[in-house]
């Protein structure tokens, strides 16, 4: 089993008075950069990335990036800066970006050399994930969410195509013209470095990525949905030729441990102000899928598998702290001790069977000392123990599967 940290690296000092003040009370999109201090925020980076380097020595496989713009829930807003660092600083996990949001690219060829520099400078580490990104991405670089989907798919056989075929040559796309494409950097992993592709069930891209045989990393997905999502997965596999096993699937989970389960109980209440932004703050529907988005078909597929999940108890951002022992207790987050989580996490994995386990250590307002703290635990009983749950459950990831 190949198992990955991750943190969205949050911003957290503002109010959520701040976040009702703002346009449409939004924490993403809208909401004002005059409440981002630069003193904190070179804080924050720099502590993040001790914290990716802390992974490495505890035993992680991989080191998990994401991208998000115009808001304080994520950072890493220039993931593959971060991920250039991290290829310099680190030696053994892979750099894993789950992902670029394709759409939003003008120029794709520069993102190929973006991507080939990275895979060079980690000496062939790099996981190039690829994503639609949300309706805020396309908000804020005025993209036309109408197209989204179409500016995917061109993007990234464009930037494939870069890869893999000697230039120059010219092409003619829909929405992507080049007179030249021959971009001199090439990517160290031939033909091209592994290609990842995460969502939340989106079933138009479950289907393009079972067809392209390329693994699918479930974000938090409902665990009934991605049981159906996973059957989607197989049926798309079976008619391209190919029967998908775990090493097929990734899934990420928010594990926080401490040594005691009241502590790591306490400590994991940072999660309620990490992805939602702070307290009870609805985010506008628009902002997230702005019309044209989805397909007609995608949007109906999409709400039929999540109808029996559409209530508050059910959703992981947002959730006050009446809502936290619920959260708990369904193991949506997974608090505790190492017993404690190690004992859930083997649950889960018996139902999802992921042969790609993403852990989400930390997020809003957990402290720096104690996702120190988490990641020693991680590396002292945690992930040995993982592995050993990896091998009984016959869950091999990607790197351990014939291609």
């Amino acid at each position: 089993m190949f198992i990955m940290r991750f943190t969205e690296r949050p911003y957290v000092a503002y109010t959520e008075e701040d976040v009702r003040g703002s346009f449409r009370s939004s924490v993403r999109l809208t909401f004002s950069n005059k409440y981002f201090d630069p003193a904190i925020g070179a804080d924050l980076y720099n502590e993040y990335l001790d914290e990716y380097e802390a992974a490495e020595d505890a035993g992680f496989d991989g080191l998990m990036l994401n991208e998000h713009h115009n808001t304080p829930t994520c950072l890493g807003a220039a993931m593959n800066l971060e991920a250039a660092i991290l290829a310099r600083i680190t030696k053994k996990p892979k750099i894993v970006l789950l992902g670029n949001p394709l759409p939003i690219f003008d120029n794709p060829l520069r993102l190929a050399e973006e991507l080939a520099e990275i895979d060079m400078i980690s000496r062939g580490r790099l996981v190039s994930g690829f994503v639609r990104g949300t309706g805020v991405e396309s908000w804020a670089t005025n993209t036309n969410p109408v197209h989204n989907r179409e500016r995917f798919e061109e993007a990234h056989d464009l930037i494939i195509k870069t890869w893999t075929t000697p230039g120059p040559f010219r092409w003619e796309g829909k929405h992507y013209h080049f007179r030249v494409v021959n971009p001199f950097e090439r990517p160290l992993q031939q033909p091209h470095p592994p290609i990842w592709i995460p969502g939340v069930g989106s079933p138009e891209t479950l289907e393009w990525s079972a067809r392209h045989h390329y693994p699918y990393i479930y974000l938090e997905t409902d665990p009934q949905v991605t049981v159906q999502m996973t059957e989607l997965y197989g049926k798309a596999a079976a008619e391209v030729g190919y029967r998908p096993g775990p090493q097929n699937f990734g899934y990420l989970w928010r594990i926080h441990v401490q040594d005691t389960d009241e502590k790591a109980y306490e400590v994991g209440k940072g999660f309620l102000v990490g992805n939602a932004g702070v307290g009870r703050v609805p985010m506008p529907g628009d902002f997230m899928a702005p019309p044209g988005y989805n397909s007609r078909e995608g949007s109906k597929r999409i709400l039929e598998q999540y109808k029996h999940a559409l209530k508050p108890d059910a959703l992981y951002g947002g959730v006050d702290a009446a809502g936290w022992d619920a959260v708990v207790e369904s193991n949506r987050v997974v608090v505790g001790s190492p017993r404690t989580v190690i004992r859930k996490i083997r649950e889960g994995l018996e139902i999802l069977r992921p042969g790609i386990l993403g852990i989400w250590t930390n997020d809003g307002t957990i402290a720096h000392k104690d996702t120190m703290r988490c990641l020693e635990l991680m590396k002292q009983e945690v992930l040995p123990a993982l592995r050993e749950i990896g091998d009984e459950l016959e869950l091999p990831g990607p790197f351990e599967v014939a291609p």
